[in-house]
């Protein structure tokens, strides 16, 4: 069993003890740490829910190093249609996917600590992958229409053109604080993790 972070907080009912994560989602703050997976898509999916019954600013954090591509689009939808100010950090490392999520995040409000890193590449095939050349084609085709999507919507959000972006993900881009500022994936370097 893991051990699970945890805070005391006070209340006109006493003291009582809730996880880290409580706390924060309290506060408005949710975090994308550790791989996308379908479950944690849900888990954001959760908490945006909840979160949007007010119309109040909320902070989310990335540390992630991308994932499935089906989950991430689902939370990248719910970025899109997220009523409250959200303010997104790219807090360690934002790639592949979760790249995208925070390049997804509203104009200005893109934010990258200064020893952060982002990495932006194709849709890759999973180790393994066998099958029939009809079989063979039809993910090949799959996998484009993936990179169109991925790559159309780093484009919509970095303001580059589809081209260029295309060019850029042919291999695996890594880039620092500043020049993900540059590339249009964050808007500003900043030194803290602050609440809006």
């Amino acid at each position: 069993m893991s051990w699970i972070p945890s805070t005391e907080i006070e209340s006109a009912r006493g003291t009582r003890e809730v996880s880290l994560r409580t706390h924060h989602l309290t506060k408005r703050r949710i975090f994308l740490d550790g791989p996308i997976t379908a479950e944690t898509a849900q888990q954001f999916m959760e908490q945006l829910l909840y979160l949007e019954e007010r119309q109040e600013p909320v902070t989310l954090v990335i540390n992630s190093p991308g994932g499935e591509v089906g989950a991430g689009l689902l939370m990248y939808d719910l970025m899109q249609s997220f009523r409250p100010e959200l303010h997104v950090f790219c807090a360690g490392t934002a790639a592949s996917m979760a790249a995208i999520l925070l390049a997804g995040g509203p104009k200005g409000h893109r934010y990258i600590l200064p020893h952060s890193k982002v990495m932006i590449h194709e849709p890759m095939i999973r180790e393994g992958m066998s099958g029939s050349a009809s079989s063979i084609q039809t993910l090949s085709e799959s996998i484009l229409e993936i990179r169109d999507i991925t790559n159309g919507i780093l484009a919509k959000h970095t303001g580059k053109s589809l081209e260029s972006i295309n060019k850029a993900t042919s291999y695996d881009h890594f880039m620092n604080a500043v020049q993900a500022v540059n590339f249009g994936i964050c808007d500003s370097i900043t030194d803290a993790i602050v609440s809006f």
